[in-house]
């Protein structure tokens, strides 16, 4: 059998879907080959802010899965919807790179250094809301494009820097670009970031539920792919934004990381205009032998959080709602 894995068309999609597809190939020992797909966030190159928070990135790929097309989705899991898709499973989710957004900036300046007035580009909702927070006299440009193209802008174009997530430019061999890391503690990222997706119809995930059944090759592909701390702690981060109702794209950062032994759950509620914000951090214990109890936690967690947001006004600020 040929497994087919779909895939966004960009060279970072097909980066990340390329490494999946090998480790998929090694497991089931069979020969697998990526199939890209045009998504409408491809397509449209309007604002994220104008399309996101409809699958944009998902859509298309998800069609094709359950057309036939392919066997395996690949997706950056900060792009899939929170609502699961009729007939589909993420069946895994592989250990999760680092979280973190990170500053590509001339003459290696920094947030703190750039200077007043600079044009900082990004599509991101929240990555606007937190620029305007953290430094209000810059100019932020809406931007769209693949990676090396942001890149180029900032380095001899219109901009003065960007800002980008660190786990894609790992995976493009392009983070010599960075010229700061932007901490997650005062700087929490979009629910999923740094990890990925893997996305099967309901027959080939069948060995994943009672009775569980002898796994055919999809299935077989995927076992020992997924890292359960990284599921749990993005499940935490996926609740959140459930939980308020929110879009991917909202103006929302959260970040879900064991710390010290427990689970620590960070989420931040941004106006869109940068002026005002309400975050929320709640931490809980869980039994490193036993991985349930961890899922338990991120659950707990993930409600509390959610019930204070909107209990100090979350859905005055930002479009929550808006899923």
């Amino acid at each position: 059998m040929t497994i087919r894995v779909g895939t966004r068309g960009s060279a970072l999609a097909l980066a990340q879907a390329g490494h999946i597809a090998d480790r998929l190939a090694e497991a089931a020992d069979e020969e697998v080959v990526l199939v890209p797909i045009s998504s409408e966030g491809d397509i449209d190159s309007s604002s994220l802010s104008v399309i996101g928070g409809r699958g944009v990135f998902a859509g298309a790929l998800r069609e094709a899965l359950l057309a036939g097309r392919c066997d395996v989705l690949v997706h950056s899991l900060k792009d899939l919807p929170t609502v699961p898709a009729e007939g589909l499973v993420v069946a895994a989710v592989p250990e999760r790179a680092d979280a973190r957004d990170v500053l590509c900036a001339r003459d290696g300046a920094t947030l703190d250094t750039l200077p007043a007035g600079a044009r900082v580009g990004t599509g991101s909702p929240r990555r606007i809301a937190q620029l305007r927070r953290r430094r209000p006299d810059l100019e932020i440009v809406d931007l769209r494009g693949n990676v090396d193209t942001r890149l180029l802008r900032a380095k001899t174009g219109d901009l003065d820097a960007v800002v980008l997530s660190l786990a894609g430019l790992e995976r493009l061999g392009r983070a010599d670009e960075v010229t700061e890391y932007l901490d997650l503690d005062a700087w929490p990222t979009a629910a999923g970031q740094g990890a990925l997706a893997i996305e099967v119809r309901e027959a080939d995930a069948a060995h994943l539920r009672p009775p569980f059944p002898e796994p055919g090759p999809v299935g077989r592909a995927l076992r020992g792919l997924s890292d359960a701390t990284s599921e749990h702690c993005i499940a935490a981060e996926r609740d959140v934004l459930r939980g308020l109702d929110a879009g991917c794209t909202a103006p929302i950062g959260v970040s879900a990381r064991i710390i010290d032994g427990e689970l620590a759950l960070h989420a931040v509620v941004y106006a869109p205009s940068g002026e005002a914000n309400v975050e929320h951090r709640a931490t809980a214990p869980f039994d490193s032998d036993d991985l349930s109890t961890l899922q338990d936690a991120a659950a707990a967690l993930a409600r509390e959080t959610v019930t204070a947001l909107l209990d100090d006004g979350a859905a005055d600020l930002a479009p929550v709602g808006a899923a």
